[in-house]
């Protein structure tokens, strides 16, 4: 009796095949992109730079420790009250603002509407938002902390911007971003940005 030979698999297109199949998962397969904070850092000052005095009323101190707690002006706090505590900071309006370009004195803010109490900041100008956190402090946290005080100033210019030009920020941001040569919109959205400068400092985390 003949022996039977097994029949062979033609593995000739194999190659191909799985060549295809790598091609097809690289370019459906979608892979996640860590976000982060969009900072833009400060030049190096010149060696006879002489630092402002800053009084410490002019500066909301935000602590995150490792155990992901704030800690807001020395009084604990959650993290969903903290852009209120940090457009009434801003906003609280109870001095002089910053001298202008052309060596105008400062004024005190006609447009803020807050206590004006002598214990916080003077004017937006110079209320400064100091962040710091832990080594050990989670990323999520952080920014979580740094979306909180953007969405209050970003509601603070809203706000100013809807009452000065009857359109928010947002929206003035927008149309001059569609159209750079616009200098009546470039005017009042930096009319916006210098009522409301966003002055956020990352301070050395603690370990």
């Amino acid at each position: 009796m003949a022996r039977r030979e097994n029949p062979e698999i033609n593995a000739g297109s194999m190659a191909d095949i799985a060549f295809l199949l790598l091609i097809f998962f690289l370019v459906t397969t979608t892979m996640n992109v860590d976000s982060g904070v969009s900072k833009k850092l400060s030049e190096k000052p010149p060696p006879d730079y002489v630092p402002p005095i800053i009084k410490e009323k002019n500066i909301f101190i935000v602590l995150i420790n490792r155990n992901n707690e704030l800690l807001v002006e020395d009084q604990r706090m959650d993290i969903n009250d903290l852009k209120a505590a940090a457009m009434d900071f801003i906003d609280n309006g109870g001095g002089i603002g910053n001298a202008e370009e052309d060596g105008t004195p400062g004024k005190d803010c006609d447009y803020c509407e807050g206590e004006r109490s002598d214990s916080s900041s003077d004017h937006p100008n110079k209320a400064i938002i100091s962040v710091q956190s832990d080594r050990g402090t989670e990323y999520g946290t952080y920014i979580k902390v740094q979306n909180e005080l953007l969405r209050a100033y970003t509601d603070l210019r809203n706000r100013l911007s809807k009452k000065r030009y009857n359109v928010s920020y947002d929206e003035l941001e927008e149309a001059y971003d569609s159209d750079k040569t616009n200098e009546a919109l470039k005017k009042k959205v930096e009319d916006i940005k210098t009522s409301y400068p966003q002055i956020i400092s990352d301070a050395e985390p603690t370990s």
